[in-house]
């Protein structure tokens, strides 16, 4: 009970961070065509908001379900990597059924949470850790889903960029941090420009734009700044 309550306890940041973003997502969601139900569907279903907001424009604009497939493989190619990074984290009570459920909700800020704590992590604690942001996200998208369209229009207005100031403060940081991934973030900047002005680029759907972009910027970045074998280890 002590892991689940410390997981609970670690989990309630997260899961008020998450609210207010979600509340945006099933905003957006509902503006796009969907209904409160199918929005908190596809939010109890994922848990990325990215990897939503990306599919929730796909879904308007009639995309393909190959340019779904794509999109979604790009934008949360990361989890993999923090899944693996996790495994060598959690104890011998996580066994194969349980890493493939805690895998199910593994978001950047839990990752973080998880990695964070000295010593390794058991199921109970990551079950703690998970239940409150997984919460704090389904129960924001319904909230915005159905009491989206009650709010006053500039505050609506206000929640619709939430999601881009959530960007910039993860990649800023790092940024400051690192002059490479600073380069990197400017040609993905460039080329997603370039994708929204040039006549004949416009054309390419918004979903293999961000593909193009997002592969483009870090294929760059990987062969030009690449990461020492120090500053891996």
């Amino acid at each position: 009970m002590k892991e689940m309550i410390q997981g609970i306890r670690d989990g309630i940041p997260i899961a008020l961070g998450y609210l207010s973003v979600s509340f945006t997502f099933g905003l957006m969601a509902v503006e796009s065509g969907l209904t409160w139900w199918q929005a908190v569907l596809v939010s109890v279903a994922n848990v990325t908001s990215a990897g939503q907001f990306a599919g929730l424009e796909i879904m308007s604009a009639g995309g393909t379900m190959i340019e779904m497939a794509l999109t979604q493989l790009v934008i949360n190619m990361r989890y993999a990597l923090m899944s693996l990074s996790l495994s060598q984290k959690v104890d011998q009570t996580v066994s194969t059924g349980h890493r493939l459920l805690i895998g199910f909700e593994v978001t950047d800020e839990i990752f973080a949470v998880a990695m964070s704590r000295e010593k390794k992590v058991s199921r109970i604690y990551m079950y703690g850790l998970m239940i409150c942001p997984f919460l704090g996200w389904t129960s924001g998208t319904a909230l915005g889903a159905v009491l989206g369209n009650v709010l006053p229009e500039f505050i609506r207005a206000s929640l619709g960029i939430a999601i881009y100031g959530m960007f910039i403060a993860i990649i800023l940081p790092k940024a400051k941090e690192d002059a490479r991934y600073l380069k990197v973030i400017l040609i993905a900047i460039f080329l997603s420009c370039c994708f929204a002005w040039i006549p004949f680029l416009q054309a390419v759907s918004s979903g293999f734009a961000v593909i193009i972009c997002a592969v483009a910027a870090a294929g760059v970045g990987a062969y030009f700044f690449p990461v020492e074998a120090d500053a891996e280890g």
